[in-house]
């Protein structure tokens, strides 16, 4: 059996461990495919890359990219301005189709787009010229902004406008700055932390039971 001492350097890891690689998982994640120049976080990705939840993707004039979530799926055109919300899509400028069974909603200014139904829903929304226009391909819609929320049936389009307040501007040129997140994201600090906590037991079982030699430790 391991020492004493062993299982109280055990405890503490697992402790420490455990609660943040749990509470790591709860981000919303998601793949990012790019054909073309797409940008993610003001950098350049190559043909594909993680996304999490408050990650901006911007397209160029010669790309589409694609992020596909569990249940959902995001085509972000070319000129295009998104950031990736877990649960939603926050459309800035251009154009998405969005196709989901989990109810993915977008929102462009202060109008937000939401599947009516949980069943398969496929929809485009377009911000530009300060208005918004939508599409309904794929079952029923429900559109709200600030005031009002109206059922968008499938097949129909409709165009709202921009309250002057919520109305976004495009980029002067060039990429958007580079977002500063934290040293580790959640899939780094899981993996790190299972394989401390992974290389101690591991140590620990062939340890078996001898104490560890003063030795060992200078």
């Amino acid at each position: 059996m391991p020492t004493p001492w062993i299982r109280h350097v055990m405890s503490g890891i697992l402790i420490a461990v455990v609660p943040a690689a749990l509470f790591a998982t709860d981000i919303s994640a998601a793949m990012l495919y790019s054909n073309g120049t797409t940008w993610l976080n003001g950098s350049r990705i190559p043909k594909s890359s993680a996304i999490f939840s408050g990650d901006l993707v911007q397209t160029k004039s010669d790309s589409i990219a694609n992020i596909n979530a569990a249940g959902s799926s995001v085509l972000v055109f070319s000129d295009s301005l998104i950031q990736f919300q877990g649960n939603s899509v926050k459309l800035e400028h251009g154009a998405v189709t969005i196709s989901t069974s989990k109810s993915l909603a977008t929102h462009a200014g202060d109008i937000s787009v939401t599947p009516a139904s949980n069943d398969w829903t496929e929809f485009e929304v377009k911000d530009s010229d300060g208005a918004v226009h939508i599409s309904a391909h794929k079952g029923d819609l429900l559109i709200a902004d600030a005031t009002t929320t109206t059922t968008l049936p499938q097949g129909q389009q409709i165009t709202r406008g921009h309250s002057t307040a919520q109305r976004k501007k495009k980029p002067a040129g060039g990429a958007i700055p580079a977002a500063k997140g934290p040293i580790m994201d959640s899939t780094t600090a899981i993996i790190v932390g299972g394989s401390a906590v992974g290389g101690l037991t591991s140590w620990v079982l062939m340890q078996g039971d001898d104490p560890a030699s003063p030795s060992q430790f200078k």
